[in-house]
């Protein structure tokens, strides 16, 4: 099957724009979801195999209602990247107001069980069976950044959630990764590219890359056979303050 059809959340601006536009590029059927349809369909303009979903990855009636419509249109989901997320508040545990990190809770984590939750109950049982989901998780899902504790918590909490589809999809031929992205250029990610808090307290402008290549490299993942499995990448900026001790 050289085709796939595959739903990307978030897709309507940052990383998720460059994954979904490289995929369909490559010449998969791919549908955009995310909560504004205006950059969705600015996104799928001119791309003959897109379609426009709007979602928000936090409703279990807006999740499900998404794949309802996959499933008409299509009959099946080969591949599910789960990429809606945000940074949520600034501050340490006792500055975040418990609102605040249950809405952060809800997108970065909530969003990606729901989504999950959907797309493995269709590769269960399509016909052929399985699938391939990709969790964008975070180098925060390994190492915090200073004032993070929001988004760093949701995202080892993707990592939980990676491993656990991973296993309970192995005896059903559904595979799952988890893309660690480091300091991919977006508009969520402008300010690290002039000045990042680092952990001695001191600010650093630190660089970024391209996220074109980010696309590359899950569309190289999208295009695995399902008998091949990659649980993890990292794909980073290479000076970025990371490995080892900054």
């Amino acid at each position: 099957m050289t085709e796939r059809v595959i739903v990307v959340t978030g897709a309507g601006s940052g990383i998720g724009r460059s994954m979904a536009t490289g995929l369909l590029d490559a010449g998969h059927h791919v549908v955009l979801t995310g909560r504004a349809r205006d950059k969705l369909d600015e996104a799928a303009h001119g791309h003959e195999h897109a379609l426009v979903v709007p979602a928000d990855v936090s409703s279990p009636q807006s999740v499900h209602s998404l794949f309802a419509v996959v499933a008409e249109r299509f009959g099946r989901v080969d591949v599910l990247v789960n990429n809606a997320g945000t940074f949520g508040p600034s501050g340490a545990v006792d500055e975040i107001d418990p609102e605040d990190w249950d809405r952060t809770v809800a997108t970065n984590l909530t969003g990606v069980f729901l989504c999950s939750r959907e797309a493995v109950r269709m590769m269960k049982t399509q016909t052929p069976r399985g699938g391939r989901i990709i969790n964008n998780g975070s180098l925060s899902a390994h190492t915090p950044r200073p004032a993070s504790v929001a988004y760093t918590a949701t995202k080892h909490g993707v990592s939980g959630l990676t491993k656990s589809i991973a296993l309970d999809g192995r005896d059903h031929d559904i595979c799952c990764t988890q893309i660690d992205i480091g300091n991919a250029a977006t508009a969520m990610t402008e300010g690290i590219g002039q000045s990042a808090r680092q952990p001695d307290g001191s600010l650093r402008a630190e660089p970024t890359f391209d996220p074109l290549y980010v696309a590359d490299a899950v569309t190289r993942l999208v295009e695995l056979p399902l008998d091949v499995t990659v649980p993890t990448m990292t794909i980073m900026a290479t000076g970025m303050p990371y490995i080892g001790r900054g």
